[in-house]
């Protein structure tokens, strides 16, 4: 996807953000939310330090915007974020109806805006979001491929990662899990 200067400026701080959660210790996710073209909340994710599954990065954009602004505001908001929601980040959105999403790199594990589940744009529910998708996804990938090769202490049965290279190269006829593995080849992409 094209982006504009805007939304390049948008996408760099949500960056920002997921560099600061690599940098933690956590999956580097970041998000801001974009209402009358001024970031109202930004996040993280934070679910290893909180040790709470719930704690992703939009849901904390949503916290901090929601102190200031009433939950109508969602409705003319934008999210940038580095990666796609997942199905329960997406499915939020759709309850909080807001505006649209721009993202990185698709989530192919647990997807909720088209890699996995579309529910941004089931008409049974409430109404659709539309979602654009792409944006420095080669950026978002490495982020996520960097922390993948590091060791996560807080993980259930952590494993020795020892001997893991960090992957830098990009197969752009395939589908690329974001932890360095081919997914499947993609004829539209």
């Amino acid at each position: 996807m094209n982006q504009t200067a805007e939304q390049a400026y948008f996408m760099e701080q949500a960056f920002e953000m997921a560099q600061k959660a690599l940098d933690t210790g956590e999956t580097p996710v970041g998000c801001v939310l974009v209402y009358k073209n001024k970031i109202v909340g930004r996040g993280m994710n934070d679910t290893n330090r909180s040790m709470n599954g719930t704690r992703h990065a939009e849901f904390l954009a949503i916290q901090e915007m929601l102190r200031t602004y009433p939950k109508q505001a969602l409705r003319s908001t934008d999210l940038y974020v580095t990666v796609e929601p997942c199905v329960m980040c997406a499915a939020a959105l759709r309850q909080y109806q807001i505006r649209q999403v721009y993202y990185g790199c698709g989530n192919e594990r647990f997807g909720g805006t088209g890699s996995i589940l579309s529910l941004h744009s089931d008409f049974a529910i409430d109404p659709p979001y539309p979602v654009h998708g792409g944006l420095q996804r080669k950026e978002a990938i490495m982020l996520l491929r960097r922390f993948y090769i590091q060791e996560n202490e807080k993980a259930p049965k952590p494993r020795p990662k020892k001997h893991r290279e960090l992957n830098t190269r990009f197969d752009d006829d395939a589908q690329i899990d974001p932890t360095g593995g081919k997914l499947q080849n993609r004829s539209s992409d």
